[in-house]
């Protein structure tokens, strides 16, 4: 009797155990996680074995400032980001999130957190209204990611939208974002502080392609420092409207550019435009043509030139800078 009790004891710790394996923990989380796409949200997202089916669930498992790991191809749905973490896919395969009337990732997290996305596959099947949404956040860094088909009927609709209500800093590399937007004010990526705050951005080997407009750079709804970004070694190109935009009013916050070795060509609007009194870009060995119009300032806008640009061909008017920097 004795025996037979032990092995019962045995038993039934092992199907405890088992069970505390497979399920989640309330309240445990661990500093790295695991997608699948083979995977079950009935896991803790622990090992590969033990991996969630999608982000949302790896993320409530992950600890703040953890990695969240794509172990293989799949479609992980939708996520909002409320803490420093990194998603990371490192050619495990597609790692795919299917947008409806959400943003794909929306990042709304704590004012000094850091948010790293690589090797993610954002797809808005032609009804998503954002790709990525950031509000919040003190850096975010893009890696290696595709945004696409996010075509929503709406004023605001685009792959990758900084609208944000703290001082942020965005970092985009080695990306493609691409067939984006329904409406005159929507396309590629869209850059808007609110209130008082401000944003540094670069974009280095990007490519905004067959959107609406490819970048969008907006100082109207801040009267703070503004944007500062910077684009770089990138490609703008097929949009349906203008190509690189700058656009403040007086008394709002500047909208501030550097386009350095970049190609706009092949854009319905103006390659490079400049409009309003604080919209500002500098202009560094860039190739604009077969635009609609090269490159224009309006309405007080500036476009000051290093001397090295190279805008011809362009079906309109190639425009001229308003100013010019001799290279030191």
């Amino acid at each position: 009797m004795t025996k037979s009790n032990s092995r019962l004891s045995l038993a039934a710790v092992g199907a405890v155990l088992a069970l505390l394996h497979a399920a989640p923990a309330m309240g445990v989380t661990f500093a790295k996680t695991y997608v699948s796409g083979t995977g079950s949200d009935a896991n803790n997202c622990s090992t590969i074995l033990l991996a969630c089916a999608t982000f949302a669930t790896a993320l409530a498992s992950t600890a703040p400032g953890g990695e969240i790991t794509v172990v293989n191809t799949g479609n992980f749905g939708t996520v909002t980001i409320n803490q420093s973490i990194n998603i990371t896919n490192d050619g495990a395969g597609e790692a795919g999130i299917l947008t409806g009337g959400t943003a794909g990732i929306a990042i709304s997290a704590g004012a000094g957190d850091i948010v790293g996305l690589r090797g993610l596959v954002i797809d808005g099947q032609g009804i998503g209204n954002i790709g990525i949404s950031i509000v919040q956040a003190s850096a975010v860094h893009i890696q290696n990611c595709v945004i696409r088909n996010v075509q929503a009927l709406g004023p605001l609709t685009f792959g990758l939208i900084l609208q944000h209500l703290t001082n942020t800093q965005l970092f985009v590399s080695d990306t493609i974002i691409f067939n984006n937007g329904s409406g005159a004010t929507s396309g590629g990526i869209f850059i808007q502080p609110q209130a008082a705050v401000s944003a540094n951005v670069v974009l280095d080997r990007v490519h905004l392609e067959n959107n609406v407009v490819g970048l969008l750079v907006d100082g109207t709804a801040s009267t703070g420092n503004g944007a500062h970004v910077v684009i770089r070694d990138s490609v703008v190109s097929g949009n349906a409207s203008d190509g690189i935009r700058a656009h403040t009013t007086a008394g709002k916050a500047p909208a501030f550019l550097v386009v350095e070795h970049t190609t706009s060509v092949t854009n319905g609007g103006t390659g490079i435009l400049a409009n309003g009194p604080r919209a500002t870009m500098l202009l560094d060995g860039n190739v604009v043509s077969r635009n609609g119009a090269g490159i224009s300032a309006i309405n007080g806008g500036q476009l000051i030139s290093y001397g090295n640009n190279r805008v011809n061909n362009n079906l309109g008017a190639d425009g001229v800078p308003t100013g010019s920097y001799s290279p030191i």
